[in-house]
């Protein structure tokens, strides 16, 4: 019964998909990142719903007449590079796998999302539906599993996710850390009080959920993104001490195992895994030093493992283990310069838009989103120092949405004038709003604007 109703609501979707792709956009999102399809047991449990739900969005993008296909920007440019640089890496490697062919194709599918979205939302109503598609796709089971910790007093260890990029424990914790951001935004940001217990209840059991996947790269995230969501506060030193009382009582109500797991981060030297970690990360450099513009080929790392391990034949074959030496050993020096350069221009993007938002008087909402996907870049960029997720989908796809966020919050913040004469000094910014019948009315509750604006 479970796969016949989600079957119903994919192809009752597929007209409207096609009629208005922003809906499209948020329907692959919703499969991508909630993985619904394998809540099923099915025939519907093995079907490629998200190519339907693509095909038939793009589709509906091309019968519409001036649509735009990109957003011209530098890290437009540069994701389209790093595409044809990866593929470049898997022809230079000359005998490969076939699959890889397979893996490279779903590469480009997750560039390709990327950039459709930077084109299709050009609101703030599209980026704030989006925002919510996200974080309750990750809260969802944030409170399935987190209500499973409490009821076993942390005693589960989950050990892995719910399949597609999140189906293994690390990559399922850090997507979870990218995406607490986004509830705890929602949730402080939210008028309705019903809406807003719950998304405060959903934050703890998250967090609950992170810890139960026994990853410590999730744990560094975690705090890493904690960090960052504390100093931006207006209080830091509550900020902190709330931190470190839960943190207390995270230590007295999970399992022993995790603490003494989370004790090898210190004592690295007696742990196998931690030291067979560091050897990949030398093998990577070797790689990189013998190949140094195409490296070994996408996905190769593991087959040319043993031709470039030093010292390390005991471990086994290994992934790089570091998303940073991942691509720079598999796709060379220039492939890593682009991969760094759409994290540095992100960041870039968000402190830029915080410098100017703190100017104006109606512009708190922006600097609430420059915090949410601050906090949210810091967890992707601390966690895969320790994981081979280069090609992690929820990454490429938040460096396009800061790229909406920005176009949106700029040209809102381009509405605000001096309000002493309107000279360029002095006096307060303040937003000119249309006059006339362009005025707008006030705009509360979830969807903040007319069901035309989010269809547009």
């Amino acid at each position: 019964m479970r796969d016949i109703v989600f079957s119903l609501v994919i192809l009752a979707l597929l007209p409207v998909c096609f009629r208005r792709p922003l809906i499209g956009m948020l329907s692959f999102s919703w499969l991508a990142y909630m993985r619904t399809q394998d809540l099923c047991w099915g025939f519907a449990r093995e079907q490629r719903w998200s190519f339907l739900i693509a095909g038939v969005t793009l589709a509906g993008h091309l019968a519409r007449p001036g649509s735009r296909w990109l957003e011209r920007d530098l890290r437009s440019t540069v994701m389209i590079l790093l595409a044809v640089w990866v593929g470049f890496s898997i022809v230079s490697a000359g005998d490969y796998d076939p699959d890889i062919i397979n893996i490279y194709v779903e590469y480009c599918k997750i560039i390709g999302v990327a950039l459709f979205t930077a084109a299709v939302v050009t609101k703030r109503e599209h980026l704030r539906v989006l925002m919510w598609v996200i974080a309750l796709s990750f809260g969802f089971y944030g409170v399935k599993v987190g209500l499973s910790g409490v009821l076993s007093l942390g005693r589960i260890k989950v050990l892995q996710g719910p399949g597609g990029m999140l189906e293994d424990n690390n990559n399922f914790g850090l997507a979870l850390c990218m995406g607490l951001p986004l509830l705890i935004q929602i949730a402080l940001a939210e008028k309705n009080q019903i809406l807003r217990r719950g998304f405060l209840a959903m934050i703890p059991l998250t967090v609950l959920t992170i810890i139960l996947t026994h990853s410590r790269g999730a744990f560094i995230s975690l705090c890493a993104l904690g960090a960052t969501l504390i100093w931006r506060s207006r209080n830091r030193v509550a900020g902190f001490l709330i931190a470190g009382l839960g943190g207390l009582v995270a230590i007295a109500f999970v399992d022993r195992s995790y603490i003494e797991r989370l004790s090898t981060i210190q004592n690295f030297e007696s742990d196998g895994s931690a030291m067979g970690r560091l050897a990949a990360w030398k093998t990577a450099l070797n790689m990189t030093e013998a190949n140094p513009v195409f490296g070994v080929g996408y996905g190769m790392f593991q087959w040319n493992y043993w031709k470039y391990a030093s010292g390390a034949q005991s471990e086994g074959r290994r992934v790089a283990h570091n998303a940073y030496l991942q691509i720079m050993a598999e796709c060379g020096i220039p492939a890593f310069c682009l991969y760094m350069t759409l994290i540095v221009l992100s960041f870039w993007s968000l402190w830029r838009i915080r410098k100017r938002a703190k100017q104006a008087y109606y512009a708190s909402w922006i600097l609430e989103y420059a915090t949410m996907f601050e906090a949210s870049m810091v967890a992707f960029v601390v966690g895969s120092t320790f994981l081979n997720r280069a090609q992690f989908d929820l990454f490429y796809h938040f460096v396009a949405i800061i790229l909406a966020f920005e176009r949106i919050a700029m040209r809102e913040m381009d509405g605000l004038v001096p309000e002493e004469g309107r000279r360029g000094h002095g006096g307060e910014l303040r937003l000119v709003e249309p006059r006339g019948f362009q005025r707008s009315a006030p705009r509360n509750g979830f969807v903040r604007g007319t069901l035309q604006e989010i269809r547009s």
